[in-house]
C-alpha cells in the first residue's frame, strides 16, 4: 500500500520506530500515517481509510468510481466504506449494509464495490443532477448494464434512496463527454423536449464521418454542443469547430454551441425556437432551479474534459 502505514503495526513489524513515526509521519485517520511530505492523492486517502478499517471495509460511492477510473471526482471528497462502525473519523462515511461476494471485487489490492454496486450506491445517496453525472462517467469508463444495480434494487428493497435511485437510472447515459454536458441533457429533458440522442454520428452523402455530436434529436436534426475550456484555448480545435459548422448546416443540422457561462433559460429558448421550426409541437416550462443549479456549475472549480 506504498508509504501508508498502521502505525502500531508499522512500530510492531520494525518499519519504523515510535520515534521516527511522531517525527517523520502525519496522522491521516486514527493509527493510519503517511510521511509529513507527500501531498495525499484521492487514492492515498482510499487506501488510507480501508487500512483504518482494519482491512475489513469495501470501498464504495466516489472512492470507488475513482478507482473504476471515473474522472470530475475531487481529491477531498469523503471515503464511503462498506463497514460496521458506528463512529467513522471526518473524511470517512461507513455503512453498514449488507454486500454480496459477487458485488465487490480486488481493484489494484483494494476492495472496491463493482461498477453495478458502486452505481448502486451513487445513485442512493447523491442528489440528482450529480448523481447523474457521476453514474455517465462511470458508465462511460467501465459500461455496465441498467439491469444490474435494478437487480440489487430488489435484492435490497426498503435500503436507503432506493426510490430515488430508481428514478435516477433511467436518466443515466454513458455518451455525456463531461458533467457540464449532463447538466444541459438533464435541463432539456426537465424543460419538457423529448430525451436526447448522445454522440450522434453524422456523415455526408458519402459516408465520410463530419462529426460526432454531443447530444440531440436526429427526428428533427437539431443539436447542442457543448463547448468545454479546451475549445476555448485550444487554437486548431477552435478552427476545427468553426469549419465543420458549414458542412453540418449543408446536411440540414441545426447546431447551438453553449458554452459553461450560457443563460440556460436563453438556450432554452433557443432551443425551442429550432425545434419548432423544425416541426416539433411541445410546450417548455423552465424549472425553478434552472439558475440556481447553473450557478452552482459554472462556480464549480472542477476541470472540463471532452
Amino acid at each position: 500500500m506504498g508509504n501508508i502505514i498502521i502505525g502500531t503495526e508499522a512500530v510492531a513489524n520494525g518499519v519504523v520506530t515510535r520515534h521516527q513515526l511522531r517525527r517523520w509521519y502525519r496522522r491521516v485517520y486514527p493509527n493510519v500515517h503517511a510521511p509529513r511530505t507527500s501531498e495525499l492523492t484521492l487514492r492515498d486517502r482510499t487506501v488510507a481509510a480501508w487500512l483504518w478499517s482494519k482491512r475489513a471495509g469495501v470501498i464504495t460511492g466516489l472512492a470507488a468510481a475513482a478507482l473504476h477510473g471515473s474522472r470530475w471526482i475531487d481529491d477531498d471528497v469523503d471515503i464511503e466504506l462498506i463497514y460496521n462502525c458506528t463512529r467513522s473519523p471526518g473524511g470517512i462515511i461507513t455503512r453498514n449494509e449488507h454486500i454480496g461476494s459477487e458485488e465487490w471485487q480486488m481493484l489494484d489490492g483494494l476492495p472496491v464495490a463493482t461498477p453495478a454496486r458502486t452505481a448502486f450506491d451513487l445513485g442512493r445517496f447523491q442528489r440528482r443532477d450529480h448523481a447523474v453525472a457521476q453514474l455517465d462517467a462511470l458508465m462511460r469508463v467501465r459500461p455496465y448494464s441498467l439491469e444490474d444495480p435494478l437487480m440489487l434494487v430488489k435484492r435490497y428493497r426498503g435500503h436507503h434512496g432506493v426510490a430515488r435511485l430508481k428514478a435516477v437510472l433511467p436518466l443515466v447515459d454513458g455518451g455525456a463527454m463531461s458533467p457540464m454536458e449532463t447538466f444541459w441533457r438533464l435541463l432539456v429533458i426537465d424543460c419538457g423536449f423529448p430525451a436526447p440522442a448522445t454522440q450522434i454520428p453524422v456523415v455526408d452523402a458519402d459516408g465520410r464521418p463530419v462529426r460526432v455530436l454531443d447530444f440531440g434529436w436526429e427526428d428533427f436534426n437539431v443539436a447542442i454542443e457543448y463547448d468545454g475550456e479546451q475549445h476555448q484555448v485550444d487554437r486548431a480545435q477552435y478552427l476545427k469547430d468553426r469549419r465543420v459548422l458549414p458542412a453540418l448546416e449543408r446536411l440540414g443540422w441545426n447546431v447551438l454551441g453553449v458554452v459553461r457561462e450560457d443563460d440556460p433559460v436563453d438556450v432554452i429558448h433557443r432551443l425551442h425556437d429550432a425545434m419548432t421550426a423544425r416541426g416539433w409541437r411541445g410546450r417548455i416550462e423552465i424549472p425553478p432551479y434552472a439558475y440556481s443549479r447553473w450557478r452552482t456549475q459554472i462556480a464549480s472549480t472542477q476541470p472540463e474534459f471532452e
